[in-house]
């Protein structure tokens, strides 16, 4: 496994990594992107969550014989797609903890499991595999941002299924989006810790020119201020770059003035770089105007096609 340079900030150390799996193929994904990139010294947990029955089949038909064979089923199926993802860690290295989350047992619900068992752990980061729309992302849909900056315990990785590149030994071209906040900065450093001195580093200031301020300032005032924070922000990337080994470059990205967002802006430079992981902070707002639109993290999230890393606010930054 390769050793990232020492990029990232102390406080938000990637220290233990929280995998959760079912038996899809987006799941075997996430855990093989996992295998690549992890961090020496880190701690893994494989858990896979066994669905309630009761919420699964009609009431008034399910004999408790028949609930019992639906839980031992869906329990099964649990403890096979940990056996999978845990058979991929088998000579890496690290030290892999596993186990099933059956709801039928502890109750509540798929997501409330997963960010309690995130949270008993003390996981520093929370992987999923996704298909937007379906499968493991729907856990956190419409309420990503939510679920990122208040209930999950930690940052998240979303690995989605739509991305078909070859997994790399450790991420290759990384692409950190930033604004005017502390906690796009400290995304940066975060991220940094996934990067190897052979990692190529691109950081981003999204320009966002459909922004409807008019009844507060004119359009040209408002893309001139964008302009001057953003020239501060990736002022303050390339002198994190500077300090290290990597090839690195710093851009501002526009969006169209039309029909078009930050996410979308986000989304289509990291397609046309190439990038491999993209690195964003999930405050929820954006630089200078300082409006809230939703999470720029959680719209990301429901139309990338590339591993995205939401890095969660260091608490006392």
């Amino acid at each position: 496994m390769n050793s990232p340079h020492a990029g990232g900030d102390a406080r938000c150390a990637i220290g233990r990594v929280f995998l959760a799996v079912d038996n899809s193929p987006e799941s075997a994904r996430a855990a093989a992107y996992v295998r690549h990139m992890t961090l020496p010294g880190a701690r893994i947990r494989i858990a896979s969550v066994a669905e309630n029955p009761r919420v699964m089949l009609p009431l008034t038909s399910a004999t408790d014989a028949e609930l019992q064979l639906a839980r031992d089923e869906l329990a099964r199926d649990a403890g096979e797609a940990v056996a999978r993802a845990r058979a991929l860690f088998a000579d890496a290295g690290i030290e892999v903890e596993s186990g099933v989350i059956e709801i039928s047992r502890q109750g509540g619900y798929t997501a409330n499991a997963l960010i309690d068992a995130a949270a008993e752990w003390k996981a520093d980061l929370l992987v999923v595999g996704a298909r937007q729309h379906h499968g493991m992302l729907r856990w956190i849909e419409g309420t990503v941002s939510e679920f990122v900056t208040t209930a999950a315990p930690c940052s998240i990785l979303v690995v989605p299924a739509s991305y078909e590149a070859e997994i790399q030994l450790s991420p290759r071209r990384m692409l950190f989006a930033l604004d005017g906040s502390a906690a796009s900065l400290d995304a940066l450093h975060f991220g940094l810790q996934l990067a190897t001195p052979e990692c190529h580093l691109r950081a981003i200031y999204v320009i966002d020119r459909g922004a409807r301020l008019t009844d507060l300032a004119p359009m040209r005032d408002i893309v001139e201020a964008f302009v001057e924070e953003g020239n501060v922000v990736l002022a303050a990337a390339a002198r994190v770059f500077a300090d290290l080994p990597n090839a690195s470059e710093t851009a501002f990205v526009e969006t169209a003035k039309s029909r078009d967002d930050v996410s979308h802006a986000i989304v289509r430079d990291a397609r046309q770089w190439g990038a491999d992981l993209i690195v964003v902070g999930t405050h929820g707002r954006r630089g200078v105007a300082r409006w809230l639109l939703g999470s720029v993290a959680a719209r990301t999230a429901r139309i990338v096609h590339t591993p995205l890393l939401m890095a969660r606010p260091v608490p006392e930054a």
